[in-house]
């Protein structure tokens, strides 16, 4: 699987857009499969598939399930030894 994130067809997409190529509308009719994935995983990782109507979800959570796109990303959080590296604690009983 190709990383979608990193196309210029994915870089372009607005909300409109990534909509319009997902559902198949107006400037989505003649979208190749590849302009149609990228626009799944902006809608994705922008958290629209999960906003718009409940179809939109479904069909992301399917092409996740399936390897066609990859969930969003997750932000760690940082640990206290990431935001702190030479603090040790220590801790008295």
């Amino acid at each position: 699987m190709q990383n979608l994130r990193k196309l210029k067809t994915y870089k372009e997409l607005t909300a409109y857009l990534a909509t319009a190529r997902a559902e198949g509308f107006c400037e989505g009719e003649n979208a190749s499969k590849t302009e149609q994935l990228s626009a799944w995983q902006y809608l994705v990782d922008t958290g629209l598939a999960w906003q718009l109507q409940g179809w939109f979800g479904r069909t992301a959570t399917e092409l996740i399930s399936n390897g066609l796109i990859k969930p969003q990303h997750k932000r760690r959080k940082k640990t206290e030894t990431q935001t702190h590296p030479k603090r040790i604690t220590t801790y008295f009983h």
